[in-house]
């Protein structure tokens, strides 16, 4: 069954109204400063600012309750907001309505070092948690590069560098707590590491990308940091070559922690914007965590496996400062690339496939943009078959627009037909709300149509995201 999901109808009147009474809560934690509104309807991407009409920042589920029923009563839309980092509009207010930016939502509630997790509220960043937890011989994995926050690593299900070992935030998120659309606040799960009551609502959430509710709470799941930890770098001849020894190195088992592809253009970029002097070449970064002879059994064993896909220059190193050098360049790969050609804007898009089409679909990807003029860094978190592209083009070039946009749907085309996905950790957003229906089909887009409809039926969760093409979507910037 197909549900009219277009933008809430737009009320001046309301809107003020709404406004005025977050001023009276809210005081000077109620912002309609256009300053605050852009930077809270920028996305890092080359899609157009949409701004909110007002930005508040919460202290407490009460006050994102009492935000919300405010807004619900109105119809005014409602917009979550971590740290801002994400690439496909998820922040964006294509109907106006209010900003809520978790940036004081940011304590530790609680650790339980015997269990292995913690309670944290949204807006706590992930280096923030590793930082509070250092005296507790425990850490949490996830990496997505940027220091997003912790909510909205969750909304998106974000991804990272560590992935092909501890998973994503999917696997990280053992309960949270969100505010829903009526105002109500709902708790899905407990800290059991399992359960099998009703439905999982928890995974629900996960990934949902603020459209049905605003998470405030989160509980994780934690692990122990490890004895001992090694880095390594390898160069390849190409880039399918090294993909190729990826999908040996997985299938003979060798527990790699992290596992990142870079091809020579994204090499090139960071020797430049971060000082490294790798080879200039196809090359995979890696890390091994375990005990001393453990990561050092892990590296001799990547070593023969990539030797048989003619690798070169093999390093590893337990060094704690060329570690963080190594990872804090992988890290800053994004504005590495953007240095390449100064003044163009740049798509940032991801997909993930099947780790067996890994080296087919990087190749023919790269084919492709050669093709059409435009010089692409690929990098990703391949272990997982997950990789990224950093598009760059004149905006204002009408042509050369298009013919970008035109190879990313390509691209996503790509993975859906390889059985992969359009997105592996980026999340839909406005950006790829073309390819979700391709990708699952009509029946799955209407079951998700349906859930959306029975929790915000007026459509007041981050509304022009994952489903309504047409309504609001992007336009380059």
């Amino acid at each position: 069954m197909a549900y009219d999901l277009a933008l809430p109808p737009r009320d001046e009147a309301a809107v003020a109204r709404v406004v005025t009474e977050l001023k009276v809560l809210f005081g000077d934690r109620c912002q309609t400063g256009a300053a605050h509104r852009a930077q809270h309807g920028h996305t890092a991407s080359f899609m157009a600012t949409q701004a909110p009409d007002a930005v508040v920042w919460p202290e407490s589920t009460e006050e994102v309750q009492a935000l919300v029923r405010m807004c619900a009563a109105d119809r005014v839309p409602v917009i979550g907001f971590g740290a801002g980092t994400s690439l496909e509009g998820h922040v964006n207010a294509p109907a106006g309505g209010v900003s809520v930016d978790f940036a004081r939502m940011n304590k530790v509630l609680s650790v339980h070092t015997e269990d292995m997790d913690c309670t944290v509220q949204p807006g706590i960043t992930r280096k923030a948690l590793n930082v509070h937890l250092r005296d507790t011989g425990l850490f949490f994995p996830v990496d997505p590069g940027a220091d997003a926050s912790l909510g909205g690593m969750a909304s998106t299900r974000a991804s990272g560098t560590n992935a092909v070992r501890y998973g994503t935030m999917r696997d990280a998120v053992l309960g949270l707590k969100a505010v829903l659309p009526s105002g109500e606040v709902v708790t899905t799960a407990h800290r059991a590491r399992k359960t099998s009551a009703g439905y999982d609502l928890t995974r629900l959430m996960v990934g949902s990308e603020g459209t049905l509710g605003l998470i405030t709470e989160l509980t994780l799941r934690l692990h122990g940091i490890p004895e001992a930890i090694s880095a390594a770098t390898c160069s390849f001849p190409t880039v399918e070559a090294a993909c190729n020894a990826v999908i040996a190195v997985l299938q003979y088992g060798v527990p790699v922690a992290r596992m990142e592809l870079l091809d020579a253009l994204t090499v090139q970029a960071l020797n430049a914007y971060s000082g490294l002097d790798l080879p200039v070449a196809p090359i995979l970064l890696l890390e091994f965590h375990g005990s001393d002879a453990g990561v050092e059994e892990q590296a001799t064993t990547f070593g023969e496996i990539a030797a048989e896909f003619d690798a070169s220059g093999f390093v590893w190193t337990v060094n704690a400062e060329e570690r963080t050098k190594l990872w804090q360049a992988r890290h800053d790969a994004y504005w590495a690339c953007l240095a390449l050609q100064p003044g163009l804007k740049a798509v940032s898009t991801d997909v993930c496939v099947p780790i067996s089409h890994l080296a087919a679909c990087v190749t023919e990807a790269q084919s492709e943009a050669a093709r059409l003029g435009f010089q692409v860094p690929v990098l990703g978190h391949v272990g997982d078959g997950n990789f990224h592209m950093c598009l760059q083009f004149d905006h204002e070039d009408v042509a050369e627009t298009a013919r970008a946009l035109g190879f990313v749907s390509w691209l996503n085309d790509l993975a859906i037909d390889h059985d992969g996905t359009c997105t592996g950790e980026h999340g839909i957003g406005q950006g790829k709300v073309a390819y979700l229906a391709r990708e699952l089909g009509p029946e799955a887009l209407g079951m998700m149509r349906a859930i959306k409809r029975g929790i915000d039926p007026d459509n007041i969760m981050n509304p022009g995201k994952i489903f309504d093409l047409g309504n609001g979507g992007p336009a380059a910037g």
